[in-house]
């Protein structure tokens, strides 16, 4: 049983800094609007219990992350683990209303995305508080209450122009909390910021668990950035804690884990063992996982990369990785969950429209063909396209798990193989990862983590690709077609033409673009200039 540390004090009616508001709890942010809905004295109790029992957990393993690290740059590679858990053990079946997950939606938690997702047609839909969301206080809050709101089926959204409500057969509603590694500064026990994973995991689930059984769902999430199956014990040990607590029966909690680590990609099997009961799939988180690939080999100039838009889904190391995913999933009875279609439909150019809407279909095929279960979207136009391809392959089938794809054979070497034929670096590509960059960090500094640009959804995904490639590409000294080597002062004179040097993104961009030590994520030292 999950030990509660007692409530001593009621939250106070209005914003305090510092003021403890239970026995070692401490809210630094605002409670204004319908905060003190989601912050209530038994919803921080529950918060204040998962970090006191799984915060020192959480920290050891972050630390092992950085003695990882250091191996990697020693020249060490990975591999798969000896101590695999074998035999022919399977996840328990997908609940009712996740046995069908053909075309998942993805956004951030903000009240419009989540009505219009959620009506848009999709299987389920993943309401983002980690890539897709700006971390502001706001944000974190406000996305509680939405949900809150969507899980009782009273969310809706009056416009000048419009009225958003819940349409009679909304998607099922997932949730991705933020990653081990963030913080939530806003919330302190003992002097010391709760995790951010634990906080939007936690105060959804306390207020939702139930609500949601009541209506036949389920708490149902997805599970960011984890590097070892370690982690993925963390978050079982989390969701037993949690189940016990809250009086669930063992197994409710169900997760999806986002495989968007190249260090992952080598312990999926054991990922799903040691969630066991809770898991339901993997997913193939094809940008983070690029962006791993250059964060975790980058003191090597063997595993440089070229442009972004060069390195598809059917380079090797990629075609490895996602391949594997499938053979992993069916053979224990999880879902394979494809990547996501990020094209953003232009009303003012059909031809636009027509050239990227075929490329989304020939994605989406190709996932298919390869026996996934589902992919992603995200934007509701895209919903029906990407279906019409997964129906066309599975047919009326909620699934294809039964394609065990024995015919795939991945030796490590092939999970690393990072040739990228015909690949380069070109001038086209370090200018479009300086724009995206400082695009996305300015918009995520105003508080929108989920920002259009060039017609495609960037996120801090594809921020992290941007930035982590220049500072790879000026490390090893990449040149473009003409000789000209990528260095810091010509990063600098493209982005003059985006943003001042003096603006806040700018000098974010270039702390995590240009310095000499490599910034692990760059939401981390942005999140200190977050309100």
């Amino acid at each position: 049983m999950l030990a509660v540390p007692p409530i001593e004090t009621p939250i106070p009616p209005s914003y305090a800094r510092g003021m403890a508001v239970t026995s070692g709890i401490a809210v630094l942010g605002p409670l204004e609007g319908r905060a003190r809905e989601v912050l209530t004295p038994e919803a921080l109790q529950f918060v204040a219990s998962l970090h006191a029992s799984f915060d020192g957990e959480r920290r050891r393993l972050l630390g092992e992350r950085l003695r990882r690290q250091e191996a990697l740059d020693a020249g060490e590679l990975p591999r798969f683990l000896e101590e695999t858990a074998e035999g022919d053990w399977r996840v328990p079946p997908a609940p009712p209303d996740l046995r069908e997950r053909k075309v998942e939606i993805t956004g951030p938690v903000d009240r419009k995305m989540i009505i219009n997702a959620l009506n848009s047609g999709a299987s389920a839909f993943m309401a983002d508080f980690e890539d897709a969301t700006s971390p502001t206080w706001s944000n974190v809050v406000e996305g509680q209450v939405n949900l809150a709101d969507a899980v009782a089926g009273t969310i809706e959204l009056e416009t000048a122009d419009k009225t958003y409500r819940l349409g009679p057969s909304p998607a099922t509603l997932m949730v991705r909390p933020r990653g081990w590694h963030l913080s939530e500064k806003h919330l302190e026990i003992a002097g010391s910021p709760v995790s951010g994973s634990l906080v939007d995991f936690g105060l959804f689930v306390f207020h939702n668990a139930r609500p949601l059984l009541e209506r036949g769902s389920g708490p149902y999430l997805y599970l960011p950035k984890l590097e070892s199956c370690h982690e993925a014990r963390l978050w079982a040990s989390v969701f037993r804690a949690a189940e016990d607590a809250l009086g669930l029966e063992r197994g409710t909690i169900r997760a999806t884990v986002l495989v968007e680590n190249v260090l992952a990609a080598f312990e999926m099997d054991e990922i799903l063992w040691e969630l066991r009961e809770h898991a339901l799939g993997l997913n193939a988180g094809r940008w983070d996982y690029i962006f791993s690939i250059v964060k975790k080999f980058r003191t090597r100039p063997e595993f440089v990369l070229p442009d972004r838009a060069q390195v598809s889904m059917t380079v090797p190391f990629m075609r490895a990785y996602t391949e594997l995913l499938v053979r992993t999933c069916h053979r224990r009875g999880a879902h394979a969950m494809g990547g996501m279609a990020a094209f953003v439909p232009s009303r003012r150019d059909p031809e636009v429209n027509e050239t990227a809407l075929a490329k989304v279909r020939e994605d989406k095929a190709r996932e298919a063909g390869d026996g996934f279960d589902g992919t992603w979207v995200a934007h509701p136009d895209l919903v029906a396209p990407a279906r019409e391809e997964l129906d066309h392959v599975i047919g009326d089938a909620p699934n294809q798990l039964d394609r065990l794809r024995d015919d795939v054979q991945v030796e490590p070497r092939d999970l690393l193989d990072v040739r990228v034929p015909g690949g380069a670096v070109t001038e086209a590509g370090l200018e479009t990862n300086v724009s995206v960059g400082l695009r996305y960090l300015d918009s995520w500094l105003r508080g929108t983590g989920a920002v259009t640009i060039f017609n495609l959804m960037e996120d801090a995904a594809t921020a992290e690709i941007s930035r982590s490639q220049i500072w790879q590409w000026v490390r090893h000294g990449a040149r473009l077609p003409d000789g000209q080597p990528v260095t810091p002062g010509l990063v600098r004179s493209l982005g003059d033409r985006e943003l001042e040097r003096d603006a806040p993104a700018r000098r974010l961009f270039e702390e995590v673009a240009l310095s000499e030590e490599f910034v692990d994520f760059l939401t981390v030292p942005g999140y200190d200039r977050l309100d």
